[in-house]
This record gives C-alpha cells, sequence and structure tokens, in this order.
C-alpha cells in the first residue's frame, strides 16, 4: 500500500507515505480490529433469531460494506495531503468490518452440529478452504498487478565496475497520477478480490444451514456479556488454551512476516521469496487434511506436536543459509502453520462444550468464547508486528536498500529462528496442562447427550401441562 500511493521524488518528503506511515496504518488498522471484537461479541450475543439464523444476518448485512472499504483501501486518490489519513480511515473500517464477519463466521461452527467429529470436519475443511483461499487470492492479486513491478532494482552479480552507492539505491516505481497503470492495476486486483469475496457469501448462504442452539431450554435466558465474559475468561480450559497459542501465533507471525526478509537480505535469496511463500501456502493447505486425521486417531495434545516441527529447519536455515534448505524449511513450515491453523479451532468446541456443562442453564456464550479468542489471535499479530518493527528499526534497517548492515541480518536471524523457537516451547509447555483429553471429550459428549435429552423431554412435559390446563 506504501508503494502504490508514493509520491514523485520532486515533491516535498512530508506529502510522501513513508514505510513509517504504512506501518502506522497497520498497527492501528489491527488495533481498531481488535477493540471491534468484544463489540461485535456484545452486539452478536443480543441479537434474535431469524429466519435465516441468528449469526448469517450479520455476515450478510457486513459484506457489502466490506467489499466497498477493502476496494478504497487499494484506490490512489487525487489529492496529496490527505492519503495517509485516507488509507488509515478505510484500513480501519475494514478490519473492523471483517470483524463483525469473523466472529459470526468462526463461531458458525457451534451451530452446524452437536455431534464433535462433524464439527472437528468442518472446522478442517473450513481452515483448508480459508488457506487455498488465500493461495488464490495471492495468486490472482499477484499476477494482475505483476505488470506494476516489473523492474528489480537489485541484482544478485551487479557489474564489476558497479558502485556500492549505485547498488543500495532503491528504485521504486512512481504512481502518483491516480490514472496511472500502477494506480490501475491495483483497482482492477481489488475488484477482482472483491468480487471473489461476495461469490463466497452467496456460496456460504446457500450451502450453510444454522441450527438454534440444541442443548438450551426455551426458558433459558442469554448469560449477559459481560458477567460471561468474566465467566469466560476464569474458565481453566479457556485460560490454558489461550496462553498456549498466544505464544504460538505470534511465533508463527513472527516466522512468517519476517521469512521473506530474510530470504532477501541474509540467505541472498530474492529471487526465489515469491515460490518460498507459495511452497509454504501450497503445503499448509495440502497438510491441513493430514492434521485432521492425525487428531481424530492420536488426539488433539498430541497433534500439537507438530507445530515444534519448523523449529530445527528454521535454525538450521539461520545458521546454514542455502537455496535446498530454504524450500524444505518452507515445506516444513507449511505443516506446522496448518497444525498451529487448526488445533485451536478444534480445541476451542471442547471447551464451550466444557463450559456448556458446568453452566447448563445459560446460552448464547458461544460469541463471547469466540469473540475473545479472535480478540487474542489478533493481539498475537500485533504483538509479531510490534516485536519486528522494533528489533529492525532498532538496528537500523532501510526498507527498500538493496544490502543491509550486519545488525540487521543478526536480528532477521534472530527473529527468524530464536524468538519463535522460544515462543513456541513455551506455548507448548502451556498446552501440557490443558486438562481436556481425548477422555474427558466423550465423558462431556455424553453428559451433554443426556443433558440435551432432558431439556427435551422438560420441555415436552411443560407443553403438555399447559394443553392440559387448557
Amino acid at each position: 500500500m506504501a508503494g502504490a500511493a508514493k509520491d514523485t521524488p520532486e515533491r516535498p518528503a512530508e506529502e510522501e507515505i513513508t514505510p513509517f506511515h504504512a506501518s502506522l496504518v497497520l498497527f492501528v488498522g489491527k488495533a481498531s480490529g481488535a477493540v471491534t471484537d468484544p463489540v461485535a461479541g456484545f452486539f452478536i450475543s443480543k441479537s434474535r433469531w431469524t429466519k435465516v439464523g441468528r449469526l448469517m444476518p450479520w455476515m450478510l448485512a457486513c459484506t457489502p460494506f466490506t467489499v466497498v472499504s477493502y476496494f478504497f483501501m487499494w484506490y490512489l486518490p487525487p489529492f496529496v495531503s490527505g492519503r495517509v489519513a485516507w488509507y488509515l480511515t478505510f484500513y480501519c473500517l475494514f478490519q473492523a468490518l471483517t470483524t463483525l464477519f469473523q466472529v459470526p463466521y468462526s463461531a458458525l461452527t457451534m451451530f452446524l452440529s452437536t455431534d464433535q467429529k462433524e464439527r472437528d470436519s468442518a472446522t478442517a475443511y473450513r481452515m483448508t478452504m480459508e488457506v487455498l483461499g488465500t493461495l488464490i487470492g495471492a495468486a490472482l492479486q499477484g499476477q494482475i498487478v505483476a505488470s506494476a513491478h516489473l523492474s528489480h532494482h537489485c541484482t544478485v552479480n551487479p557489474p564489476v565496475n558497479t558502485t556500492d552507492t549505485w547498488h543500495d539505491t532503491p528504485s521504486f516505481p512512481d504512481p502518483s497520477d491516480p490514472l496511472s497503470h500502477q494506480a490501475k492495476v491495483y483497482m482492477i486486483a481489488a475488484g477482482v478480490i472483491g468480487g471473489v469475496y461476495l461469490l463466497g457469501i452467496v456460496i456460504l448462504f446457500l450451502g450453510v444451514k444454522e441450527k438454534d442452539d440444541p442443548y438450551a431450554l426455551n426458558s433459558d435466558r442469554a448469560i449477559p456479556f459481560c458477567k460471561g465474559l468474566g465467566l469466560t475468561m476464569k474458565h481453566g480450559p479457556y485460560v490454558k488454551l489461550t496462553a498456549s497459542f498466544l505464544l504460538i501465533s505470534t511465533a508463527v507471525q513472527l516466522e512468517q512476516s519476517n521469512f521473506v526478509l530474510f530470504c532477501t537480505h541474509a540467505a541472498d535469496l530474492r529471487n526465489h521469496f515469491q515460490y518460498l511463500v507459495v511452497t509454504i501456502l501450497v503445503s499448509a493447505a495440502v497438510s491441513i487434511p493430514f492434521w485432521q486425521k492425525f487428531l481424530q486417531r492420536f488426539g488433539k495434545k498430541c497433534a500439537a506436536c507438530g507445530i515444534s516441527w519448523m523449529i530445527p529447519f528454521a535454525v538450521m536455515l539461520v545458521t546454514i543459509p542455502n537455496l535446498i534448505l530454504a524450500y524444505l524449511v518452507a515445506f516444513v513450515s507449511g505443516l506446522s502453520i496448518a497444525a498451529s491453523l487448526l488445533l485451536p479451532w478444534s480445541m476451542l468446541p471442547d471447551v464451550v462444550d466444557n463450559f456448556r456443562l458446568q453452566n447448563p442453564h445459560g446460552k448464547g456464550h458461544e460469541t463471547i468464547f469466540y469473540s475473545s479468542y479472535v480478540f487474542f489471535t489478533k493481539m498475537s499479530a500485533g504483538i509479531g508486528l510490534g516485536i519486528s518493527a522494533a528489533g529492525l528499526e532498532f538496528t537500523g534497517y532501510k526498507p527498500g536498500m538493496c544490502r543491509q548492515s550486519n545488525d540487521v541480518i543478526l536480528t532477521l536471524k534472530i527473529l527468524t529462528g530464536v524468538v519463535p523457537a522460544i515462543l513456541i516451547l513455551v506455548g507448548l509447555f502451556i498446552l501440557l496442562f490443558y486438562p481436556i483429553t481425548e477422555e474427558s471429550r466423550k465423558e462431556t459428549k455424553l453428559a451433554l447427550e443426556v443433558l440435551r435429552r432432558s431439556h427435551q423431554s422438560t420441555e415436552n412435559l411443560d407443553d403438555h401441562k399447559e394443553d392440559t390446563s387448557v
């Protein structure tokens, strides 16, 4: 976005969107999205059941506005001085609207089926489609905007007479004209992605049928949001699950956000990083069904060991930069990322079931759990972004330069190898104390089935009494 909104060199520096401005927009946007999570959970928990469900109306209503805000994120306004405010406004709006979609969309898993295996299967299918969607979106946008980035200002083997000054001088395209080729292709790409977004919501609406809370009595009252949030934050299994995957997600964010910079500046693989990213996405998409089969056979806590697979390979790449090793690291990282994506969303319904068993006469707590967990996932992204930005800024990272200082290269090695390894190991250690096992899941399932039958019989008895009194 910073590249698409940069001004001509002849204009004053204060009129340009600098990398600092771009980082500020990203940070404030992520923060606004995180703040929206509990607000969205509050209003969604107050929603009433409609003909199309309780969650579906939220997703249908926010999608058109989400597409519009996404398009204007990539639109180059004709004015110059207010472009930072323009992108900040629409990025914050996009993050808030995405939250209004993501919270009910993720909580929808609890309203598809009461069977744990069916919900796990639905979660695996959802995560596979999300990774594939990311891959398709990246491929579409990459192909559309490729013509705007044909020139490369860095060469692997510069001429003998090339000076350091020439080698380190960044050459950005000049898209200051809103009608320039670069501005047009980015708007075309945004329109295409918006169309894919609309297609996805149509498929969701036509293919998914939401079911009302199968465990709650008609007389049960919804848990007040603030009280429910307090109970959620005190629920032991949820606290351990959230703490564990907050650290693991932060590690994955650090690995993902710094992998390209590491390949570009530390491993001298700048001509391969696009293929490495594709390798990660393909590996993650293909391996999610494998992890689903694995956790069904060996258990979810056992499947968490797969998250640690990236550690030895990442450390090897940091110490011995090599092209073949880089592709191996990308493949194994995809496996670990797939496990880190699937497991928390597969374990969260078990936590909700456990909470339901302890609070049998309350309803509407599902959106509280999911909105708060979405908040923590965004917090992990913000923490990862903050650690990366602070570390690179402190060591003197200069965006656009072909060669960085030794301190920057050392920082990239630490952010790619050491810090993620420590966070993953600590997160997995916390997960050891996660109390829900495969045996307790089966016990909870049986107990909820008994509760469900007792609710149905109670409702039938109440209806019979009403008929007799009439």
